[in-house]
């Protein structure tokens, strides 16, 4: 007798009424797995109130231990103070300037990435490094403007004073090293200024890019230095310590808190030039924003907000920073004056010579998504193989063309998505679909996208306090 339940079990006589049973059942499956998704989601997150009410990210262009690094991590812990919620500083560093200025000017428009703007940003687009200028920022607050000094080891007897320097280099042009920035940057160019202005090339004494004045002040310590030039704040400690000796400051008049350093003024130098540092949110943030940060910080300038007993202006004293306080609007004109003054100087001919090298910031970037193109190149070409000479294995070149297009689009898709939708839904369900395309069970793949994603969303948002994009529901 023929066993009819065979055929039956093999699928390939069911009743059209069973298809469809079972195509609807998929379908609410689908459904109820998508609803769960948006619930669970949702409850992982907090609802969006008034501002603030998550970590706000402090973004500093350079380096650790120099001047920008300590004003930023002193302001971020009064603004935390003010406002209440953890303000964390990141040192995103490289591009003359340009990694940090751009991770700023690109985060989202929502308060939450502030970055410490610093003359640099005047600059860049004139070198043609970047596309970046200014007016990507919405302007909050000045904080402080420093002319540059010239630093040398203490115990370094080749020079007493300026005229020292002058005369070496005159004698010997090109055999002494200095920095204390990016090649570039504002004390690269205070330095070449001044070297231009006494009949000197600008390349009379080698330039070696660094990403602040603190690594500089180090390798000048250990001897890899000749000159550093950086403000009189930033090299405070090495000054009190006896470690460096300034042998002038590019100002009109004598700092209050180093009264011992000539200006350039009085040795017979008409050169001054400096840095200013300052609060900007990308573009397009709310002007309620912006306006809740500048009484926030104008909190903070007055001594209205302390931080263990002790004023904003009381640290700027005591670490030797000039305070110099502009509101958004003022702030914002004096950004505008300024970057037109530094354009008239980097595009003369004297300064056509300060140039980053042969490969500029966005070269690496480019290259880096060369090789991942390579990669995907290598995956999808690659010739189908047999398994034990029976059954030939399905080609790799499709099933690795799927792959890297997948891949490309989750990608696009959250890039695309990410700050609309938010990061939790929209990670979840491109996670979950990856899962179900590579082969995955529908309920396997349901429970990684849950359980993962939250927890990947709490782990940086909440502990490690890296704000990800919540989306118009907030979440």
């Amino acid at each position: 007798m023929r066993s009819g339940p065979v055929a039956h079990r093999s699928g390939q006589n069911q009743s059209p009424a069973i298809s469809n049973r079972m195509t609807g059942s998929r379908g609410r499956i689908l459904t109820s797995l998508a609803i769960v998704l948006i619930l669970l989601t949702s409850a992982a997150c907090r609802s969006q109130g008034e501002y603030p009410q998550q970590p706000i990210l402090l973004v500093c262009p350079w380096a650790v231990g120099g001047g920008t690094d300590r004003l930023s991590r002193q302001i971020a812990a009064y603004l935390e103070e003010d406002l209440g919620v953890p303000v964390n500083v990141i040192n995103n560093t490289g591009g003359a300037g340009v990694t940090g200025h751009s991770r700023g000017a690109n985060g989202r428009p929502d308060g939450y990435t502030v970055t410490m703007m610093t003359v640099e940003i005047t600059m860049l687009h004139w070198r043609g490094l970047t596309q970046l200028t200014w007016r990507d920022f919405e302007p909050v607050v000045m904080l402080n403007q420093d002319p540059s000094a010239l630093l040398v080891r203490y115990e370094d007897q080749r020079w007493n004073d300026l005229e020292d320097l002058v005369a070496d280099l005159r004698s010997d042009p090109g055999n002494l090293t200095a920095s204390g920035t990016a090649t570039g940057g504002i004390w690269h160019l205070a330095l070449a200024g001044w070297l231009n202005s006494i009949g000197l090339g600008v390349d009379s004494i080698r330039w070696v890019p660094m990403h602040g004045s603190g690594p500089a002040l180090q390798e000048l310590l250990s001897g890899g230095l000749d000159v550093v030039s950086c403000s009189l704040p930033e090299a405070r400690i090495q000054l009190a310590n006896k470690q460096v000796r300034a042998l002038g400051v590019m100002a009109a008049s004598r700092s209050e808190a180093f009264p011992d350093v000539p200006t350039f003024a009085e040795i017979g130098y008409d050169w001054s030039l400096g840095a200013w540092r300052g609060l900007g949110v990308p573009r397009g943030t709310p002007s309620e924003i912006v306006s809740k940060l500048a009484e926030s910080l104008e909190r903070i300038r007055s001594g209205e907000t302390r931080v263990a007993g002790q004023s904003f202006v009381d640290f700027m004293k005591r670490e030797g920073f000039h305070l110099f306080w502009l509101g958004p609007a003022d702030f914002a004109s004096t950004l505008d004056r300024i970057d037109g003054q530094l354009g008239q100087l980097l595009t003369q001919p004297e300064f056509s010579g300060l140039d980053e090298g042969r490969f500029r910031p966005m070269d690496f970037p480019l290259i880096l998504c060369g090789f991942l193109g390579l990669f995907l190149l290598i995956v999808i070409v690659k010739k189908p193989v047999e398994e034990d000479d029976i059954t030939p294995v399905e080609s790799y070149s499709s099933r690795g063309l799927v792959f890297a297009l997948s891949l490309i689009g989750g990608v696009a898709a959250y890039v695309l998505l990410a700050e609309t939708v938010g990061f939790i839904l929209t990670t979840s369900v491109i996670v979950f679909s990856l899962l179900l395309l590579y082969g995955n069970r529908i309920w396997t793949s349901a429970l990684v996208s849950v359980l993962l994603v939250p927890g990947v969303y709490e782990l940086f948002a909440n502990l490690l306090r890296v704000p990800l994009p919540r989306g118009i529901l907030g979440w």
